[in-house]
């Protein structure tokens, strides 16, 4: 098949944000005498309101997510597009593609800008969705918006929670990174970044092609 769109997960597959989430989140987790590695471990995939309400759920989840973005919002140092991201998104059409983020608009929009790659016309954040990945509301959202049905879009993601709602949303999706060693039931390829990717675009749709010996996706 050929796909119509790409929805986009943001960070560790567009942009390189690990050292800035992780460092921000073990001052979070020290101040409130949580465990660093447990938070950091349990990060992937989830909005911080979601994974607040996990480790400290006697907390004001809405407050210390507050104070979370604030401070992601302001420390871009550190961060970089990922290899391969900007030419993969040059490719596709405007209309054929989506960043789906568990993270704010604002933290968004502020990486993109950060290492310079495009905001789409349709980026669906933490605050657009009831519930964050593994739901599949935000994929279902991107598709809606883009005027997409949802079987015919390919999501891009590097954890197991966005790769568990891009299945309950009823799309293919694309492994970025190792995280899926463990579950290659989840995605019909995996490569180790979207250097190795690349976007063919005819009539027919969107042929997503990926080498290093990782398979092929579309048609």
């Amino acid at each position: 098949m050929a796909y119509e769109a790409v929805l986009f997960d943001l960070d560790g597959v567009l942009v390189d944000s690990l050292g800035v989430i992780e460092r921000i989140l073990r001052d979070w987790a020290v101040a409130h005498g949580v465990d660093g590695d447990r938070a950091v471990a349990l990060s992937y995939g989830r909005r911080d309101i979601d994974l607040i309400r996990i480790l400290t759920p006697h907390l004001d989840a809405e407050a210390e997510t507050a104070e979370i973005v604030a401070r992601e919002e302001r420390e871009t140092t550190g961060l970089r597009a990922l290899p391969g991201a900007d030419v993969l998104l040059a490719s596709l059409h405007p209309e054929a593609w989506a960043v789906v983020t568990s993270g704010t608009r604002a933290v968004a929009t502020a990486r993109l800008a950060a290492v310079s790659l495009p905001t789409p016309k349709v980026l669906v954040a933490a605050e657009d969705v009831p519930a964050g990945k593994p739901d599949p509301a935000g994929y279902l959202r991107a598709a809606r918006l883009l005027g997409r049905s949802p079987a015919r879009c390919l999501v891009v993601e590097d954890a197991i929670a966005g790769a568990e709602a891009a299945r309950a949303a009823g799309m293919d999706c694309l492994g970025i990174g190792p995280a899926f060693g463990d579950r290659p039931d989840l995605v019909v390829a995996q490569v180790p970044s979207l250097a190795q990717v690349r976007a063919i675009t005819t009539a027919e749709g969107i042929s997503v092609i990926t080498h290093r010996g990782a398979g092929r996706t579309g048609a």
